[in-house]
């Protein structure tokens, strides 16, 4: 206890949306910061988790049919609410907010992980290339953040990415379908997952975690699931 005293005294925890020091100290976040995250509520499409506007089950892009490699997504935030956080947990070496986003999942999705009753988690890798650039996978992060609070395993060994890909925060739908073609590698399922729930920070075309579950499923896992922390709202 007193070593985490010390830790909080010399390394005070960063607030992951003012980024300033939390207060009031020994929190995750700062009390008055909590409100300006916006969880997606329901109604949000029973496929793609994708916040709606007016009540009903699908998005109009699940209503038109499209097919998902993965079996049901959902996001905790809309992805507007929690951007800045998001770009410095990524980028600014921001990575004690996983202790704050992870319990969070954990209290807002933990009932959907459980009725999906998941082998263990995934997460979305990072090319090599970018973890030697960037020091750790926030993806990663979160699903350790996550696997602790609900004692689930974590199998960050099977997935790999094996394409470098160009960003993809200026690519539209099908530019990120071109991009990611091929970028996933399943090396190893020894241990025989039969359900598994993919984790990554950001659920935006959907296209990453498509490529990233049709990996698994060619890889010998059937049944894939998406849990990310931020998302999108329906137009």
């Amino acid at each position: 206890m007193w070593i985490e005293a010390i830790k909080q005294l010399l390394f005070p925890r960063r607030c992951p949306v003012c980024d300033d020091v939390v207060v009031p100290s020994g929190e995750k976040i700062c009390l008055k910061c909590m409100e300006k995250l916006k969880p997606i509520a329901a109604p949000w499409c029973m496929v793609c988790g994708k916040g709606l506007r007016a009540q009903g089950e699908l998005c109009s892009e699940c209503q038109k049919g499209r097919v998902h490699a993965y079996r049901r997504a959902r996001a905790l935030y809309d992805y507007q609410s929690v951007a800045p956080s998001i770009y410095r947990f990524k980028y600014g070496g921001r990575r004690e907010y996983k202790d704050y986003f992870g319990e969070e999942m954990a209290r807002c999705l933990g009932e959907f992980i459980r009725q999906v009753r998941p082998d263990g988690l995934i997460p979305i890798p990072l090319h090599a290339k970018r973890i030697k650039k960037r020091g750790y996978n926030q993806a990663e992060e979160l699903a350790r953040a996550l696997g602790e609070r609900l004692n689930l395993p974590i199998y960050d060994k099977i997935l790999f990415r094996v394409k470098n890909t160009a960003p993809l925060k200026e690519q539209n739908y099908k530019e990120r379908q071109n991009n990611l073609k091929k970028a996933f590698l399943v090396r190893q399922n020894d241990v025989k997952l039969n359900t598994i729930i993919l984790i990554d920070d950001i659920y935006t075309t959907g296209s990453t975690a498509d490529e990233a579950a049709l990996a698994l499923r060619e890889g010998g896992i059937p049944n894939v699931y998406v849990v990310t922390l931020a998302g999108s709202m329906e137009a």
